[in-house]
């Protein structure tokens, strides 16, 4: 629980400690942090907040508050968190850095008022704050009064909400507790070399990078990152160059490819990398910062090929926005699916969510809801949640339905009252590529708070994944992190 003042010169500490005191008394084994504060506790004094907040360092204030907490959290029964006092001149700017550190953990929140005539206005302008970031707040005191019945509240609450740093943190967090090794085929990318400096560092993924010794350790000191425990190796010098030719030859001799064709296809880092996995010398690969999606997939569809249970890939992202995350599929590989297709690529996505945690509810996206639209595409998505309800009979789905429907409880009232779906969908299906890669991006782009972790191509037996060419540092530690947790489920 998250303790806010909602206005300056609040009981707020007095009522903090209180909280430790009662929550000891039930026999809890209890933790008190202070994010931000100028106490001698604090993990971050005012000053240094409000510095790398100016700095454009928000992320890594957020980051590392994340991480304390959660270390305490791991050791802890429950863990009180204390904000700031509200004691300096910026009370709102202090205000609004509580109410980020708040939905970023995702914490239930304790809003502390003045008793005063000023109590009701003050109270209406941060609740409303805290509205918007999706925060709970369980109560507001004046005193000390009421906070035996809201530390009930909180032992009681169980949060739903989930932010993109706490995701990325879990993320990390999973990847981290059974390291895999992941091969990076594109080592002369800057971007590929600051990921994997951080990807090291954490602890993620042991990782080895593709290319030419020289030019990487070059590039390296040259963006000053240490490359110290990462597998450095070049495909046309490697010791194991042969033997991947050889395999690849035998893979590939009845589609019409020479010995000498193979061993200069094995010269591409991205059929090398490939190779690393399906020879078990790597655990998955990530590609596609320099490489296209066709050059990423199609070494995988070569010889890694799909599961004995899926026909084909599909791509899938994962959105955190609005305090909730869901899959939106297919986002990234098949163009015009028929009803065969949209089938598998549900059943699939399905299997992708449980990945992460999600109890998948799935629903088939089109223009009309239940019988209001017409046409072969909507006969299209028709057929394949027909289709899905007798290959998966206990997957819980619906569809066609619209988007608007699909996500939000009072539309689906109106629109599909009886479904166990609508407004509760947390997978989407979407009915083509155009739709769903336009779909997640506008989604994407249009929330601030939105994440979106992918593509993540399903399908394969074991995992390649694909970057976009656009990638930035953190997707590609991103994507590292689900690669190995997809490598942890194989």
């Amino acid at each position: 629980m998250f303790f806010i003042a909602g206005e300056a010169d609040t009981q707020k500490p007095v009522i903090a400690a209180k909280a430790v005191e009662l929550l000891k008394e039930e026999g809890k084994k209890v933790a008190y942090f202070k994010p931000v504060g100028d106490e001698p506790e604090a993990l971050f004094s005012l000053s240094e907040a409000k510095h790398m907040i100016v700095e454009s360092q928000k992320d890594t204030l957020i980051e590392q508050v994340i991480e304390a907490y959660k270390k305490m959290e791991k050791t802890h029964d429950f863990v009180i968190v204390d904000g700031t006092n509200l004691k300096t001149r910026d009370t709102v700017i202090e205000f609004r850095l509580n109410a980020i550190l708040a939905a970023a953990l995702c914490l239930p929140v304790v809003l502390v008022m003045r008793a005063g005539e000023d109590t009701l206005e003050s109270s209406d302008f941060t609740t409303r704050i805290l509205a918007q970031r999706f925060i709970k707040v369980l109560g507001m005191l004046t005193s000390e009064e009421d906070l035996d019945f809201l530390v009930k509240e909180a032992m009681s609450f169980e949060g739903k909400t989930i932010s993109p740093k706490l995701f990325e943190y879990s993320l990390v967090d999973k990847a981290k507790s059974d390291i895999q090794r992941i091969v990076l085929p594109e080592g002369d990318s800057e971007r590929i070399l600051k990921a994997a400096d951080i990807i090291n560092r954490r602890g993620i993924a042991r990782l080895t990078i593709l290319g030419n010794r020289a030019v990487v350790e070059e590039k390296a000191a040259a963006l000053n990152v240490s490359l110290a425990g990462i597998d450095i190796i070049d495909p046309e010098t490697s010791e194991k160059f042969d033997d991947y030719a050889a395999t690849f030859y035998e893979l590939r001799k009845a589609k019409g490819i020479t010995e000498e064709q193979a061993k200069e296809t094995m010269k591409d880092s991205a059929y090398f990398g490939t190779m690393m996995v399906y020879k078990d010398d790597a655990d998955g690969m990530v590609s596609g910062a320099e490489h296209t999606t066709a050059h990423t997939i199609r070494p995988a569809l070569q010889f890694i090929k799909t599961k004995p249970t899926a026909s084909m890939v599909s791509g899938a992202f994962i959105m955190c926005f609005n305090g909730q995350l869901f899959v939106f599929a297919d986002c990234a590989v098949t163009p015009n699916p028929t009803p065969e297709q949209l089938s598998e690529i549900a059943i699939t996505t399905a299997e992708t969510a449980r990945i992460f945690g999600l109890d998948p509810k799935v629903v088939f996206l089109s223009y009309g809801t239940g019988d209001s639209g017409k046409g072969p595409s909507v006969d299209i998505v028709k057929s394949a949640v027909a289709l899905t309800k007798e290959k998966a009979p206990d997957l819980v789905l619906d569809g066609p339905i619209q988007f608007d429907a699909a996500i939000d409880p009072g539309v689906a009232k109106t629109k599909l009252p009886n479904s166990l779906v609508a407004g509760k969908a947390n997978v989407f299906i979407f009915p083509d590529l155009n739709t769903g890669n336009c779909c997640y991006k506008a989604v994407q782009r249009a929330n601030d708070d939105c994440l979106a972790v992918g593509p993540i191509l399903q399908g394969l037996k074991k995992p390649v994944n694909d970057l976009s060419r656009g990638c930035t540092v953190p997707d590609i530690i991103n994507t590292v992190a689900f690669t190995a947790l997809f490598a942890q489920n194989k």
